[in-house]
């Protein structure tokens, strides 16, 4: 008798499953009743079978755990530093400084935090004096240092350079020839999912932001960070991740670049709200998982509150909670590569690469990416996408739980509101049009605000 339990059951192809289904459905046609397609022009079968399944995609392999992050946003030297500490003993295990000042003392900031914490220095400048700074405190330091100043994505999303093209390049090749101890180019790719691009724009548009690094800076021989948002579509996010790192790792191939890009994962701000606030715990949580699952190295968590309130304590302490339940409770981090051989997560991964590299390669082919971002064809391509979804979210086929479907007539926000939540308009000439982050709920919790202002007066 064999020990295989399967054994005395026969093998059923993937014709004989579509033939029961089809018998099952009596008559409706297959293709109108269970494909639909997604966004991207992605056909989603209603099952995967190994009869139809490609070769493994073994280059999204990755060996070491996610890290929990934290965000820290550097007004005081002092006080960061303490916060920062202060958070390590509560479970983060790399820490991201968002800093705006190149005054600020970066030495204070790390002097408290454990030598083996990775951590994260997101610059909203260009300084050359700073980075070098940085660099020499990493050369003695046991855990990795992360500098993410991003040219091309403040051009993206501000419309301007931080001081020019060819000044800011310059800038990144001295630190290239200077600074061998830390990685030192960041790409900003949250800012393409959180203006509402789809899952193939992203990766495409990441890859053609990388891809103008790789020819304008010299000697990179440090990963390359890369912050993405990841949205709601649980395996589409799984799949994107995965098919960013196989893309990135194809393209850096072919520039001698032997290091595997970092990932840096956030839940979108786009489908959060400001009605029915605890919901959004539930959307990042999926979220987070879909970051876990498609390889992030380091995921950081949005605070359920992040929209309407400054930061605080006890929205960092939740939003970090619920990464620790999925690590030390729930035991993602215990298998690597968990979404290998799930046909489904690979063949979207397949499918996500094959159209965003003939996304990347029309991009290059029509000047590249920056070339692009001044004739106006990225950011006309995602408010095209923006469009669509945001009409979808208009009619009620996309959901937002407490927003559009099942709201909370009684809820009242206008007393709560220490954040401006909706789009800063900030008029200023700029070089290109900016791409612009907008959420799907703006319009709709605007008006919910100026309704509650007149019930409060009469």
């Amino acid at each position: 008798m064999s020990n295989n339990l399967f054994d005395e059951f026969g093998p059923v192809s993937s014709k004989l499953w579509k033939q029961k289904i089809q018998y099952e459905l009596k008559g409706a046609d297959y293709n109108a009743t269970l494909v639909w397609e997604s966004p991207e022009g992605i056909k989603v079968k209603p099952f995967y079978h190994i009869d139809e399944a490609k070769d493994p995609i073994t280059e999204t392999v990755k060996t070491e755990p996610f890290k929990i992050g934290q965000d820290i946003f550097v007004k005081d030297a002092d006080k960061s530093a303490t916060r920062a500490a202060n958070t390590v003993k509560r479970g983060a295990e790399a820490i991201r400084f968002t800093v705006t000042d190149a005054t600020i003392d970066a030495e204070k900031l790390i002097a408290g935090i454990n030598p083996a914490i990775p951590v994260y220095f997101y610059l909203h400048f260009l300084s050359i004096d700073f980075v070098k700074k940085i660099d020499a405190i990493a050369k003695d330091r046991e855990g990795a240092i992360y500098v993410q100043p991003d040219p091309i994505g403040r051009l993206a999303k501000e419309g301007n350079w931080y001081t020019s093209l060819n000044e800011d390049f310059a800038k990144l090749n001295t630190i290239a020839l200077t600074c061998k101890n830390i990685s030192f180019i960041g790409i900003n790719a949250g800012l393409y999912q959180n203006a509402g691009a789809n899952s193939v724009q992203q990766i495409a548009y990441t890859l053609a932001h990388v891809n103008e690094y790789f020819n304008r800076v010299t000697n990179i021989s440090q990963p390359i960070i890369l912050k993405v948002a990841v949205g709601t579509n649980y395996f589409f996010e799984i799949a994107k991740l995965r098919a960013l790192r196989l893309l990135f790792n194809l393209i850096a191939k072919e520039y001698g670049h032997n290091h595997d890009c970092h990932i840096i994962a956030t839940p979108t701000k786009r489908n959060k709200t400001i009605y029915d606030y605890n919901v959004n715990m539930l959307r990042t949580t999926t979220e987070c998982m879909s970051a876990i699952l498609g390889g992030a190295d380091t995921v950081i968590n949005l605070p359920y509150d992040a929209l309407y309130h400054k930061s605080n304590e006890f929205g960092e302490r939740i939003a970090r909670n619920q990464l620790l339940v999925l690590k030390h409770e729930s035991y993602f981090d215990k298998v690597n590569n968990p979404a290998d051989g799930a046909y489904y997560i690979e063949e979207l991964t397949q499918q996500l690469a094959d159209k965003a590299l003939t996304l990347f390669k029309d991009i290059e082919a029509n000047g590249g990416f920056i070339t692009q971002l001044k004739e106006g064809t990225i950011q006309r391509k995602i408010q095209e996408s923006a469009a669509k979804e945001q009409e979808l979210f208009d009619s009620g086929k996309e959901v937002l739980l407490g927003t559009n479907k099942y709201p909370n007539k009684n809820d009242r926000m206008a007393h709560d509101m220490q954040l401006f939540p909706f789009l800063k308009i900030n008029p200023r000439k700029t070089l290109v049009s900016p791409i612009i982050e907008k959420r799907l709920a703006e319009k709709t919790e605007q008006e919910r605000l100026e309704n509650e202002k007149v019930s409060n007066k009469q």
